[in-house]
């Protein structure tokens, strides 16, 4: 996915999509641009080097995504935000504990998020940004698919009652992160024929998949945890 997009245009938008979709590539913009030096120091003292070379890369590529929805903000003539509270509580929750917690929460963060970056590239009312969703779900997928397996090493010779204590905390934190994802971008997320409500369910339904294949060892599939919905309601 290295097609250039044109920012030079003037967007499609009705001005009610246009305040939804500056309000979620805010949001979005701040949360994807950490340097992801606590998450490479953990993975550093785990003394696995190729691991650590794949994480600088996922790092550069989420940092990447923070570039492009910078550029979609002044695209939208649009000003970035300095801090939001959902970035902070985010940042803190996903530090408390080591390696696997940090990886589990990106894991939860972007498997709610996935379906927001699907209709993007298939339904927002205006070509640069559906050229953005398709960038962005296309490395997201692969993100996705990274993490479960790295995971599902990681949880192999866990005892399974606690799997399943981890996997049930794991759901409580993605029932509030899909919950934060509906509120947040609820307007981005209706200009792209999603109804917020019936996106909570579909995003829990996601993270169920994405639990059973970190949990039960199955393999993700070539396209993701999930395929792509086109029935979008």
């Amino acid at each position: 996915m290295n097609a250039q997009l044109n920012w030079s245009g003037v967007p499609a938008l009705t001005e009610n999509a246009r305040r939804g979709f500056i309000r979620s590539f805010q949001r979005l913009e701040l949360g994807e641009s950490g340097e992801g030096r606590h998450l490479l120091g953990l993975a550093e003292r785990a003394g696995d080097s190729t691991y650590v070379r794949a994480l600088e890369l996922l790092v550069r590529e989420e940092q990447q995504h923070s570039r492009l929805f910078g550029q979609a903000l002044d695209y939208l003539d649009a000003p970035r935000l300095e801090s939001h509270w959902s970035d902070k509580a985010f940042t803190l929750l996903r530090r408390m504990l080591g390696l696997r917690t940090e990886l589990g929460l990106f894991l939860i963060a972007e498997s709610v998020a996935m379906g927001y970056f699907e209709a993007l590239a298939s339904h927002a009312p205006d070509a640069t940004l559906r050229g953005l969703g398709r960038r962005i779900a296309s490395d997201e997928r692969n993100h996705l698919r990274f993490q479960i397996d790295r995971l599902r090493q990681g949880f192999e010779f866990t005892p399974r009652p606690l799997k399943h204590v981890v996997r049930g905390i794991w759901s409580v934190v993605a029932a509030g992160a899909a919950i934060v994802v509906c509120f947040d971008h609820a307007q981005a997320l209706q200009a792209c024929s999603l109804n917020p409500v019936h996106y909570w369910f579909r995003a829990m339904s996601r993270f169920d998949e994405v639990a059973r294949q970190v949990f039960s060892g199955t393999a993700p599939t070539a396209r993701g945890p999930l395929p792509a919905q086109s029935n979008i309601a």
